[in-house]
């Protein structure tokens, strides 16, 4: 009784009260996986101080109520005045803190898609003379839609590799409201226009085509990364034809005999083991090369696309993914050995890639590899109907560049006649998160808007 009596008739102290409020947000990043020395709150610069509050019992909190329950913070208990852009500085370190280059520096050339998080957007810089692909991501979508860890770990994963067949991060940052995510433009396209073209792919073409995947997907693998998202629309092309794996919005870091269980990919590449909501491993992306192969030679997908991933499941068990008269012994061989439903009996490893009967004669090595130009790309690239092909029969507007806040550094297009960029590769162009997302099933599936 005394002590309750005391408190309602003394104000908190301050060390107490700060201690309060510091420990729920510490819990909150403690969950995201985050450490946040006590110390922190009160050496904060004066603006972003834990210790600047005020009760906000009857009022609308700025940061989102899921944010403050996860953080412990609920009615009837002292909240931080924070605003949300404030908030999320704190939790998201992999991104360099700095102002986004002004129009003095950077050109927006035009609108390329629009991403599942943001606007991607074409940019030169103005003193390099060089093009890049640019995605803005507002913080408030990340959260909103409850993808940071993914977010966070796409450009961790990026800045450990480099390798001639991987798509490059050039740089990426942040400003109080937005995440900047920038890497080369490769204004070739994408593989899978080139597919819609054609219609089916040469076996030599094709040779090429996976001696370069095969060496990206070890590398990677070598690395502890699993990519989890390989398909023709992840796949940009250089100017000589040759191949970038793309976009790694769900890829992972995963170490040998590690196991992963979401559910996640595009449906109609996804192993079974994936579908069936694993364990799986690095052995996975395999199975989505084999996926790839096929169809790049017949031109269609060996299992059309259901609209669940446990009805697609049922149908990949089935499934005897029989191989067409046309195929060669040695390709049929390799496409049977990835196409293995038993991840652990499925060909999974570069070294076993590089000796199938279907690469006899051909260079593994990066440099030889690169020096003959691909020419069906080349001559595709050339016809009138690759703009179309690559639009997907949709049509981009200029609408998102019109009143997006770019912090108020970033220019639209100073010019009524911008043009936009017409190539299918933009929706991985920037190989950023959030072109997969979430459905009712928890499948994550590649939307295109």
């Amino acid at each position: 009784m005394g002590a309750d009596g005391s408190r309602n008739s003394q104000k908190p102290s301050d060390g107490q009260d700060d201690e309060r409020v510091a420990s729920g947000w510490r819990g909150f990043l403690s969950s995201m996986g985050l450490s946040l020395p006590a110390g922190l709150c009160r050496l904060a610069p004066p603006a972003l101080r834990l210790g600047q509050r005020r009760m906000l019992q009857g009022k609308t909190a700025e940061v989102p109520e899921h944010v403050l329950r996860l953080a412990g913070v609920g009615p009837g208990r002292w909240r931080a005045e924070w605003t949300l852009p404030a908030f999320i500085t704190m939790f998201l370190p992999e991104f360099p803190q700095r102002s986004v280059p002004g129009h003095e520096h950077f050109q927006v050339l035009g609108y390329i898609a629009k991403g599942s998080f943001g606007p991607i957007l074409k940019v030169r810089d103005k003193a390099g003379q060089r093009t890049y692909a640019v995605k803005v991501i507002p913080k408030s979508e990340i959260l909103r839609l409850g993808v940071l860890e993914q977010s966070k770990e796409e450009v961790i994963v990026q800045r450990q590799v480099r390798h001639p067949f991987v798509h490059d991060l050039q740089d990426c940052w942040q400003t109080q409201r937005h995440l900047y995510i920038m890497c080369d433009y490769c204004s070739t396209g994408d593989l899978y226009t080139y597919w819609q073209m054609i219609g089916q792919f040469s076996e030599d073409t094709v040779r090429v085509f996976a001696a370069e995947l095969g060496c990206a997907l070890g590398f990677l693998h070598d690395f502890g990364i699993i990519h989890r998202d390989v398909k023709m629309e992840n796949i940009l092309l250089t100017d000589h034809g040759h191949l970038r794996l793309a976009d790694f919005g769900l890829s992972r870091r995963l170490e040998r005999g590690g196991r992963a269980f979401t559910i996640c990919g595009t449906i109609q590449y996804m192993a079974p083991e994936v579908l069936s909501g694993g364990p799986y491993n690095h052995a996975a992306d395999w199975w989505s090369l084999g996926i790839l192969l096929f169809s790049l030679v017949t031109g269609k997908f060996p299992v059309s696309p259901e609209p669940d991933h446990c009805r697609m499941l049922r149908k990949v068990r089935t499934f005897p993914y029989e191989i067409p008269l046309s195929f060669s012994s040695q390709l049929a061989l390799l496409i049977t050995e990835l196409l293995c439903k038993t991840p652990t009996r499925r060909l999974r490893t570069l070294d076993r890639f590089k000796r199938q009967t279907f690469f006899h004669g051909t260079t593994f090595d990066l440099d030889l590899l690169q020096r003959r130009p691909v020419e069906v790309i080349l001559e595709l690239r050339e016809r009138p109907d690759r703009a179309a092909k690559a639009r997907r029969g949709l049509t981009l507007s200029l609408q998102p560049l019109k009143g997006f806040d770019y912090d108020s550094l970033l220019s639209p297009p100073a010019t009524p006649d911008t043009q936009l960029d017409s190539d299918a590769h933009a929706r991985a162009a920037a190989a950023l998160p959030g072109p997969a997302l979430q459905d009712a099933q928890e499948t994550r599936r590649e939307i295109f808007v």
